[in-house]
């Protein structure tokens, strides 16, 4: 176990939590966890034009909602630009940084000729040894980073993909502060994560392009480097970077559909992560098991059908109180709904009815309010797959049977029903179906003897008759 590990997750206000990035929380937490380190968090707000309160309250009730809440006070970058700039302005002392004063528009058709031509651009290094005076910083410029002149190569080790090296002269002298005064991304990264005494970076893939940058700013403020791990990155079925035509991918919206915290935990954590064949886990096994030599390289399929089997388990497993915590997460007043309209002890009988099945808890919860109201409209091909010329007569034949006895026992009404069906020489889910459909006014639901005792004799004796009036 390694000591004083601190790691951070860092998003940036501009949008709802992403489940890609949620996952790069989860592996934070867990590799935090293991360790018996610190988990932080760091809000990158400093794009104020698309960065907004609200995308900010958002990701903070996903984490809140997901229990990876960070273990110190929130860092917001925008809280630090004086230290930034102090930052900035020791590299410009030891001679690591230098004003640029070249025009954009000049490096712009620069950069367009050599892409004409086929190449890649790089600056050319005009203002990279250039004198200048105190006047010359009244005049528009941004600071580049001087590239070191004797590197042959860059590398990294990283702990998922081992080492990862570049040729030095992939690299040109790069902005770390913009015309307008706005430290770039590179480089506050670098100063936030050395103010926060980060040990490790781990997140997503498509940073590693940046990663020799913010290397070359870590040697030259001389402090300690973290470790990388770059995380494979969620796909779509068809192999491409997941997006909103393949799955949901915002956290609050998987919230609201009914999927359970811990069971979206669980399933980001297998995308990219094995512990053997074992798919559902419990979080302290999570922490216990967690590492990154089996964390994959290659990016990892996301599958919907999967996530709600992982789903449905967990809603098995949730006892009545958990899922009415779960409920209320759901909003909407569903949980006042369920209330009014069904005492706590019909609450308890449905939820244990309706879980065996649920793959989403709003489905659950709205196909339990719905059942309150009289079935009043068939649906007609259900009506013609289940119904034959005998249905009436069957109705019937169990109504009367129901209508004698005041034992709502499954067994007792399962007998009942068995003794039914045998007098017309059918089968048991011959009524069982036309009851689903009397009950409820589908043909996927419950056990219906579960269903009549907690809606009692009579209302579903109003149910049936219902049915027997509409087939005649």
């Amino acid at each position: 176990m390694l000591k004083n590990i601190r790691v951070r997750f860092a998003p940036s206000p501009t949008g709802h939590l992403h489940i890609g990035s949620v996952r790069v929380a989860i592996f934070n937490w867990l590799y935090a966890r293991h360790n018996n380190g610190t988990y932080l968090m760091r809000v990158e707000d400093t794009d104020t034009q698309r960065s907004t309160k609200e995308f900010l309250d958002s990701q903070i009730d996903s984490l809140r909602w997901l229990n990876l809440l960070p273990d110190e006070p929130i860092v917001y970058q925008m809280s630090r630009l004086e230290e930034h700039k102090k930052v900035i302005n020791k590299l410009l002392e030891s001679g690591d940084a230098y004003p640029c004063f070249c025009e954009p528009e000049e490096l712009e058709k620069k950069r367009q000729e050599r892409e004409a031509l086929g190449r890649a651009y790089k600056y050319e290094g005009t203002c990279r040894n250039k004198k200048y005076t105190q006047d010359d910083l009244k005049k528009p410029h941004a600071i580049r980073f001087k590239v070191p002149d004797n590197l042959e190569y860059l590398e990294f080790n990283d702990l998922i993909r081992g080492p990862v090296k570049i040729e030095s002269d992939q690299l040109d002298d790069f902005i770390i502060m913009r015309r307008d005064g706005a430290p770039t991304y590179n480089f506050v990264v670098v100063a936030d994560d050395i103010f926060m005494q980060i040990t490790h970076v781990i997140r997503g893939e498509d940073h590693i392009p940046n990663t020799h940058k913010q290397i070359l700013i870590y040697k030259a403020l001389n402090s300690n480097i973290p470790v990388f791990a770059h995380l494979p990155l969620i796909l779509g079925p068809a192999g491409n970077k997941l997006s909103k035509r393949d799955a949901t991918v915002s956290v609050q919206e998987y919230k609201q559909q009914g999927f359970l915290a811990d069971a979206l935990f669980n399933y980001l954590v297998r995308l990219g992560w094995s512990h053997g064949d074992q798919e559902l886990f419990t979080r302290e096994e999570m922490v216990k098991f967690f590492d990154f030599d089996h964390v994959g390289k290659k990016g990892a399929i996301f599958d919907i059908k999967k996530l709600e089997w992982i789903n449905g388990v967990y809603i098995r497993q949730s006892d009545y109180n958990s899922l009415v915590n779960a409920i209320k997460e759901l909003g909407n007043n569903y949980l006042q709904e369920l209330e009014k309209i069904w005492s706590q002890e019909q609450l308890k009988e449905l939820f244990e009815q309706y879980k065996q099945r649920a793959t989403k808890l709003l489905d659950m919860v709205l196909d339990i309010i719905s059942l309150h109201n009289d079935p009043k409209v068939l649906d007609l091909a259900l009506v013609q797959k289940w119904v034959t010329p005998n249905s009436i007569d069957l109705l019937q034949a169990f109504l009367q049977e129901l209508n004698k006895t005041s034992d709502l026992s499954h067994d007792h009404l399962l007998n009942l029903a068995n003794n039914t069906v045998e007098k017309f020489n059918l089968k048991l889910v011959n009524l069982a179906q036309l009851l689903r459909l009397a009950l409820t006014g589908k043909i996927m639901s419950p056990g219906v003897f579960e269903l009549i005792k907690i809606l009692g004799k009579d209302s579903a004796v109003n149910r049936i008759t219902f049915l027997i009036k509409s087939l005649k």
